[in-house]
């Protein structure tokens, strides 16, 4: 029974550099996940751009979570991480976050930056577990008034 049962279990999916060839698919996934999804151009743009750093997380060929960020001097901001539904909740924005915090280390760089929904739980965690501290806020940043925390780790 458990060899049965093992055909239909999901392998964890495989994380590798993300490049201008994920744009569609990045789209797609990042519409899904934001009430303002960013374009297929919108992705290539930053997927060609040599400041940027991408990791994407793929089952099978499909491209099921991500995560993006921009070097400026010797810093970075994650611009965005998406998980696709179905695979939200098995630990899969951590190992993108764990892999792209290594990247970025290994890069040199000295702190790396983010902004997240004050009321977004499960980012909130992620973040705090990876070590993140808040260092600012942003005052009704988001629709319906919801302010951006500022968050900030040190990466040396």
């Amino acid at each position: 029974m458990n060899w049965f049962a093992g055909l239909f279990a999901r392998a964890e999916p495989a994380l590798s550099p993300a490049g201008p060839r994920d744009a569609t698919s990045l789209a797609a996934l990042h519409t899904a996940s934001f009430s303002r999804g960013w374009s297929e151009s919108e992705f290539e743009q930053l997927l060609t751009d040599r400041r940027v750093i991408a990791e994407r997380a793929t089952a099978g060929r499909r491209n099921v979570g991500f995560i993006v960020s921009r070097r400026a001097a010797d810093e970075a901001e994650i611009l965005s991480v998406a998980v696709a539904r179905a695979w939200q909740g098995r630990g899969l924005a951590r190992r993108l976050l764990d892999l792209h915090l290594r990247r970025l280390a290994g890069l040199r760089l000295r702190a790396v930056f983010l902004e997240v929904d004050e009321d977004n739980t499960p980012a909130l965690r992620l973040y705090a577990r990876a070590g993140f501290h808040e260092v600012g806020r942003r005052p009704g940043y988001y629709s319906g008034g919801k302010s951006a925390l500022v968050l900030r780790r040190d990466l040396v």
